[in-house]
């Protein structure tokens, strides 16, 4: 024999139900007990009825007949029209008796509880007398059951519980004299011991097919609903969740109780005593194994087999200089909550004794709060406990095993995990089995949580980075391209999976939670909406993603002065901006340190030397207690460009124009040739070298005239180098006569710092510079003499996007 549960998506509607049949059909055992739920969304349109109704609000009677067209549409489509006719009548007597309830309570203003059951049982009362009809229409051998005389309960402190001894007594008569192979019955509903319905709770059905199961020794219970089985975590809101095999009753019983609405906790309890196994099945993929629950060890020896959470908790903290030392406070607290019918959810208690704090719903916090209150009014009011402080909006989050107790470090990996995505903590327990570790988070956090939890513990340590980029132009451009190509090697060999989830230009900004298709980036930008950078903010920090890493690829002042934002809120930074690091000293150190606050890495390796890996190199120098002394550098590719190109038999208007045209100079390419791109790299690695630098400090020798320096725009600006054509020509050979080449050098030395034209002789490091590339000396107390040399290409989208790139994947290692 057994027992198999459809809950409501199972038979939501009469496409449903005929899937329901077919695993009916289809099953190999002797006898079948079907147990039902109420239509999908039946039950609440019947709470939401008898609501109305008592309010005397006439809208209720809206609600009854959507009721009535769900259920006779659902007759219509699955009995044959020659037979409806008994059918229809049926359901119609019984929702006319349904109407009349509902009547009383809209005359009288009022709904009671005995009521209220009532009127709720008709969900299950319908449902499953259509469905046998149905079976039977379908060549099935059924019966119909009433389960009201099946299941029989008592009220004990104002609750409904089972009486079991009466109901396995009913159940075994009932079914082991009933000849038919399929017996329907409906879930949730019972009756009290004068005849008056009861029900069993929400989720009920689950109870209903659990008792009924335990009573006639059933071979297995079988739950069918619209999941492949219990998953490692909620798959709706973590998308790499997956499917367990093969489950303990104890690990069932914890993720059930934590929030896994896949089982409703109850439900274990009574097969439990017998051994009879459960297995979670799906309705809409019946060959799919599902997961089986059973009182053996899970297989393998795994420690964490599912991570899950309870929502809408609120924590109820009583503290107090009295508490400590004195018996019977923790007896009177609890007995309070529990005269009030409030269950606690969760405990927590400091050894200290100065406190005692309890995890609660929500919807009972008020009732809550004055209860406790009230009763300590004595010891608040000689200030030996202080009032009840109340804490909303959270959730708890648990990772549950039964091998967890067998493992150090699990908790330390859960909290370091949760500490690294910026979730706060506000209260902590563990049971004594050690099955279960939870903690009370703010709610904001729950989907962030889970999957950076279920990363860390089920993901093969695949890391998943969530981008978001501002400035898809040149570089940006590249920067995704060369993320689209390289996505399958980093997750085969780096272990990181890298999703773009929103992108913006000036004019527009798109956002996709499930990662925005890197080959058509573009069409889906130039769909998206107005570009806003308050707003754009305000969503990366809305979704709440674990990983996220704000890239700016602008040269943009006011989106570098959003940077502060992001990384308040533990959203790392990679720029190649160089307009934050350096700006005011006091900004830059700010930066620095919010990074360090909020654990979000700021990362701007492209500063300077575009994809050479200048400062990374200077940042181990000097951890490895390496002390700069000097630093020699020709740090502008576009100049070094020019410089290369420039000769007597070119102008330098054309050679700068290449240069701009090619993208090795910034949209405005004064700010190269002025002198400042340079002063502000210089500036940064003076800053990383540990000095205190401001960029008025620098000494800034140009060689542009001084009209050239003083146009706004860039037609005037190439104007101005070809009118000063000949002053460039000078500047040429005198170099040449010196056998010398001209490069843009910076220089850091004591403290201070210069930028600016050199005619560089034969046999320095620098004579040879080729190209766009960059050079840079650091002189150290460990190379006094001879200098650590970083040499390469300095310029260029390719080359500044792999740098940007390379701070990602730095990100990802972290």
């Amino acid at each position: 024999m057994k027992v198999l549960k459809f809950g409501g998506t199972s038979v939501a509607n009469a496409q449903n139900i005929a899937l329901v049949k077919n695993i009916v059909s289809n099953s190999e055992s002797d006898k079948n007990i079907v147990v039902v739920s109420a239509l999908g969304g039946v039950t609440d349109l019947l709470l939401n009825t008898a609501t109305l109704a008592a309010l005397q609000d006439d809208s209720y009677k809206a609600f009854v007949k959507e009721i009535e067209d769900r259920h006779i549409e659902t007759i219509k489509t699955l009995i044959p029209i020659a037979s409806q006719s008994s059918v229809l009548s049926m359901v119609k007597s019984e929702l006319n008796t349904l109407e009349t309830l509902l009547e009383g309570a809209f005359l009288i203003g009022e709904i009671t509880p005995k009521l209220s059951d009532k009127i709720v049982s008709y969900g299950e009362l319908l449902s499953s007398y259509i469905i046998s009809e149905y079976f039977k229409e379908e060549g099935l051998g059924v019966v119909h059951a009433d389960s009201r005389k099946l299941i029989k309960t008592n009220t004990v402190n104002g609750k409904t519980v089972v009486n079991f001894e009466a109901t396995n007594t009913l159940c075994s008569d009932f079914f082991s004299v009933t000849p038919q192979k399929v017996v329907v019955m409906a879930g949730f509903i019972a009756s009290a011991e004068n005849g008056d319905s009861t029900t069993l709770g929400r989720g009920g059905s689950d109870y209903t097919a659990a008792i009924v199961a335990a009573a006639v020794n059933a071979e297995l219970l079988e739950i069918w609903t619209d999941v492949s089985g219990m998953y490692t975590a909620n798959p709706k809101l973590v998308k790499q969740a997956k499917a367990i095999p093969h489950i303990s009753y104890q690990e069932a019983m914890e993720l059930s109780h934590f929030g896994a609405k896949v089982l409703y906790p109850p439900t274990i309890q009574p097969v439990l005593a017998k051994g009879i196994s459960i297995q979670i099945k799906n309705t809409f993929d019946p060959e799919n194994e599902g997961t089986i629950i059973t009182k053996n060890k899970n297989e393998k020896g795994k420690t964490v087999r599912g991570i899950t959470h309870v929502e809408n908790i609120a924590l109820l903290s009583l503290e107090g200089p009295g508490m400590v030392g004195i018996p019977g406070i923790s007896k009177r607290f609890f007995e309070v909550l529990f005269q009030a019918n409030i269950s606690v959810v969760l405990i927590t208690q400091a050894s200290s004794e100065h406190s005692i704090c309890v995890g609660i719903s929500a919807d009972d916090v008020a009732l809550a709060e004055q209860a406790v209150n009230d009763a300590f009014e004595f010891e608040m009011g000689s200030g030996k406990i202080n009032p009840v402080v109340v804490e909303k909006n959270l959730a708890i989050i648990a990772l549950v095993g039964d091998n967890m107790k067998s493992h150090q470090g699990l908790s330390g990996k859960m909290f370091s995990t949760l500490g690294k995505n910026n979730v706060n903590i506000r209260a902590i327990a563990q049971g004594a089995s050690e099955r279960n570790i939870s903690a009370v988070i703010n709610k904001d956090d729950v989907k962030k949580a889970l999957n950076a939890l279920h990363e860390e513990f089920f993901e093969e340590n695949i890391k998943q980075l969530n981008l978001f980029v501002m400035g898809v132009g040149n570089v940006g451009g590249k920067f995704l391209n060369q993320i689209n190509q390289q996505k399958k090697y980093l997750k085969e060999n780096l272990k990181l999976n890298v999703r773009v989830i929103g992108i913006s230009n000036s004019r527009t900004m798109a956002f996709d939670e499930d990662g925005i298709p890197l080959k058509n980036w573009e069409s889906v930008l130039s769909g998206g909406e107005k570009a806003d950078k308050a707003k754009f903010f305000e969503t990366v920090n809305k979704l709440n993603y674990r990983n996220s890493i704000f890239v700016d690829n602008t040269a943009s002042a006011e989106v570098s002065d959003t940077y502060s934002s992001y990384l308040g809120n533990s959203i790392s930074v990679v720029t190649c901006n160089k307009i934050a690091c350096s700006s005011n000293y006091s900004n830059y150190l700010n930066l620095k340190q919010l990074a360090r606050t909020y654990n979000a890495p700021f990362l701007f390796e492209t500063n300077v030397g575009a994809g050479l890996p200048i400062i990374d190199t200077l940042k181990h120098l000097i951890a490895s207690g390496d002390k700069v002394q000097k630093i020699q550098a020709v740090l502008s590719g576009s100049l070094n460009f020019v410089f290369n190109n420039f000769n007597d038999k070119t102008t330098f208007h054309d050679v700068v124009k290449q240069a701009q045209e090619e993208g090795y100079t910034e949209p405005d390419p004064k700010i190269d040739l002025s002198g400042i791109d340079v002063m502000r790299k210089i500036l940064i690695l003076a800053r990383e070298s540990g000095n205190q630098l401001e960029i008025d400090d620098i000494q800034n020798n140009p060689f542009l005239p001084q009209e050239s320096l003083d146009t706004t725009n860039n037609e005037d600006f190439f104007a101005t180098l070809t009118k000063n054509e000949s002053s460039f020509q000078e500047l040429y050979k005198k170099a040449v006569d010196q056998d010398s080449k001209l490069k843009y050098v910076a220089q850091f030395e004591d403290g201070k710092a210069s930028v600016g034209l050199q005619e560089i002789p034969k046999g320095h490091d620098f004579y040879n510079l080729e190209g766009s590339d960059n050079i840079v000396l650091f002189y150290t107390e460990r190379y006094p003499n001879q200098p650590m040399i970083i040499k390469g290409a300095g310029a260029g989208a390719d080359v500044t996007a792999s740098g940007i790139f390379a701070d990602i994947i730095r990100i990802g290692n972290f």
